[in-house]
């Protein structure tokens, strides 16, 4: 079974308390997000019922705030996860197009991870970036502008980090 360790336990209780007495719910964000990086990069339905079991919630209602925000992976992902928007600024710049070239280079689908584990494909909703369109989040930053160049450029830098860092 899984559990977070007690220093993490204890920010978590300083989480709920910052709000009204039978608000806790409104700690579910923060506490999803620790729990996904504790336990593995994604949120299995344990994960879920575990963080609805520390807020006093129905899992539904853990479910419902997972399955909606996209920042939540419902599976296993891989290294680097390329969250492409696809709204319709970004579509009319070319994200269509990106997405398929990223689908062909790495040989998956959206939603899908290459069988190395290094790369994922999601698609998103607006990232808030619609004049660098086509864009895309990486981790913690964006990739403006893309074209095919770059999205070679974005996966060998990947692949080089990835050998530095072994």
């Amino acid at each position: 079974m899984i559990q977070f360790s007690n220093d993490k336990l204890k920010v978590i209780d300083e989480l709920i308390q910052r709000y009204p007495e039978g608000k806790q719910k409104s700690a579910i964000l923060p506490i999803l997000h620790m729990a996904q990086q504790e336990f593995g990069g994604w949120l299995d339905v344990g994960t879920m019922d575990y963080v609805a079991e520390i807020l006093h919630l129905q899992p539904v209602e853990v479910y419902e705030v997972a399955t909606f925000y996209s920042m939540y992976n419902l599976k296993p992902v891989g290294k680097y996860i390329f969250e492409v928007c696809q709204t319709g600024p970004c579509m009319l710049n070319g994200s269509d197009e990106i997405i398929g070239y990223i689908k062909q280079k790495l040989g998956i689908g959206i939603g899908e991870t290459t069988s190395d584990g290094m790369f994922t494909l999601k698609v998103v909703e607006c990232l808030g970036a619609c004049g660098y369109a086509p864009i895309m989040q990486l981790g913690k930053s964006y990739r403006e502008h893309l074209t095919k160049e770059k999205i070679d450029v974005i996966i060998d830098e990947s692949l080089k980090n990835v050998a530095t860092n072994n």
